[in-house]
């Protein structure tokens, strides 16, 4: 038997170098296998446990809940940081990785709240970035599950701070022309500074009850400004929502997960590609009630809700911040199985005027469905733009310039219906003629115009009326502003706007769902798909 340097006999066919290859390899696997369960034991038995206690599940949990079952593909698990501590922060406090989510492509982004709380650290933010970097180029949709207490000290103190690597154009969206691609965000826990940015640069926020979103936390909040307050009322479901930082509130994190999946169901992977259809769908309500739904008074409430069911397909309509601007309500949905964007007032809410929130609001989710190709559709009832010193100051001129020129840049088809009133500056906001729609309607009962005739009459023609109750009394006031009312009302109804063309057609009720969906097959034309804003959000 051979012998090797009198050290023994040498197994056949295997050299004393190969046999320490063999032992060098086996120690090296063995040691990637501890650090990689280390990485996946996150912060430690007893931060897991308590972080379950608390009913919030473990970023891991999340990550194998939202994505298809045997894709998960983790990138940076080995990463430390840069500033050493006692117990290890395994990942630097992040997970970052690829999967399948419903078939398709996606790049995640989870905060480890079992290590050193979630805060963030440099090597932590270039590891984000660079998974933010693959899904921009890759050109499919980022998961960012955020569950964070903010910077981490003391990584982040004195001439640390000013050179941490975030690169906003990256952070914030592509800038080298790549097409811009859906980002979806849910608040899990307390979430502030990083978390927080990250939910602010979403198209869609959800949250759980419980969870709270700010740019600060109340540690930082108090010792700041002197304000004590809690989460809640920081950042809370109410909060979030009334600010525009959340668009839904769910009870549960499953429920938050299915709802991304939802979200991202309507758009497609990214903009230069077209949003997904399904097979048609009867809507939840027959098309032939809607002449019962919306009482012909013009004053008369009803739920606008009520009319999406009869015109969506059923089961597909995604409110989109109803707790923001609630007297506009923006909702995904599918119409014959094609993605859109619905724009409606809500008649329930100070009679669907429009403010400074629903305004900003109506721009977003403008952009957001022109971005991703998703035709829109204007549901009008608007009384008009609420006006006055509050409205003023709330911006409302600089809201409503901004969301008209939003709409009339818009590349998508746009239909629109007006269905009871559109007055004054709201049926501009609500996609009127003169911002360029491809197809505008109106039901036989709807009036349009400068403003509603009552109030019309007694702004042009207030002096006349009071020089006539002055010389022949009230009866000849009366009678004379019945008959200019009439005039105006005359003129305010679809049949001249019709003989015009400022309508396409009137159509009966019953009608609209089957109008709307034949105007945007029309609009769109034989090409598949027509690419809005490329870039990221406006």
């Amino acid at each position: 038997m051979p012998v090797a340097n009198g050290q023994g006999p040498v197994p056949h066919g295997q050299t004393p170098a190969q046999d320490a290859t063999r032992s060098g390899m086996t120690e090296a696997m063995d040691e990637l296998a501890r650090r990689r369960a280390a990485a996946e034991a996150m912060g430690g038995e007893q931060a897991v446990a308590k972080l379950r206690a608390s009913g919030r599940m473990v970023v891991r949990d999340r990550v194998a809940a939202l994505v298809d079952p045997g894709t998960w593909f983790e990138i940076g698990a080995l990463a430390e940081p840069e500033i050493r501590r006692e117990k290890p922060v395994p990942g630097d406090a992040v997970v970052t990785g690829f999967g399948t989510l419903d078939g398709r492509r996606v790049g995640v982004i989870g905060i480890d709240a079992t290590a050193v709380a979630g805060t963030t650290a440099p090597i932590s933010m270039r590891k984000q970035g660079r998974l933010i970097e693959h899904a921009q180029h890759g050109g499919f949709p980022l998961v960012l599950l955020c569950d964070a207490d903010g910077g981490r000290m003391p990584d982040v103190m004195g001439w640390r701070f000013s050179g941490l690597p975030l690169d906003f154009t990256t952070f914030l969206g592509a800038t080298d022309g790549s097409p811009a691609v859906p980002r979806a965000a849910a608040v899990l826990g307390p979430s502030y500074g990083d978390s927080a940015l990250h939910a602010a640069t979403a198209h869609y926020v959800v949250m759980t009850r419980g969870s709270s979103v700010a740019l600060s936390g109340p540690s930082v909040v108090e010792p700041a400004i002197g304000e004590r307050v809690t989460d809640d009322e920081l950042g809370g479901a109410e909060a979030a929502t009334a600010a525009g930082n959340a668009h839904l509130v769910v009870d549960t994190e499953a429920d938050a997960l299915d709802a991304l999946g939802a979200f991202l169901s309507y758009l497609p992977s990214n903009a230069a590609l077209p949003a997904p259809a399904s097979e048609p769908v009867a809507p939840a309500r027959d098309p032939a009630e809607l002449a019962d739904v919306v009482p012909t008074g013009a004053r008369a409430g009803y739920d606008m809700r009520e009319v999406l069911a009869a015109v969506a397909d059923a089961e597909s309509v995604l409110p989109w911040a109803d707790g923001w601007g609630p007297s506009l309500l923006c909702a995904l949905a599918r119409i014959e199985g094609r993605p859109v964007g619905i724009v409606a007032n809500q008649p329930l809410v100070r009679a669907g005027a429009l403010d400074a929130d629903s305004l900003a609001k109506e721009h977003d989710f403008v952009d957001l469905c022109d971005t991703f190709g998703l035709p829109l559709v204007f549901l009008h009832d608007v009384p008009g733009l609420m006006i006055g010193s509050q409205a003023e100051r709330s911006g409302i001129l600089h809201a409503y310039e901004r969301t008209v020129s939003r709409i009339a840049r818009a590349s998508v088809p746009r239909v629109g219906v007006v269905l009871r009133k559109a007055y004054g500056g709201g049926h501009f906001a609500m996609g009127g003629r003169p911002t360029g729609p491809d197809f505008l309607y109106a039901w036989p009962t709807a009036e349009m115009g400068f403003m509603a005739p009552e109030t019309g009459i007694r702004t042009v023609h207030r002096r006349a009326l009071d020089r006539l109750l002055a010389d022949e009394g009230p009866e000849a006031r009366d009678a004379r502003a019945a008959e200019l009312t009439a005039e105006w009302v005359a003129e305010s109804e679809p049949w001249e706007a019709a003989a015009h063309l400022s309508l396409d057609d009137v159509i009966a009720p019953a009608a609209t769902r089957h109008v709307i969906a034949t105007s945007i097959e029309i609009a769109w034309g034989e090409r598949p798909h027509r690419v809005g804003h490329r870039g990221g959000r406006e």
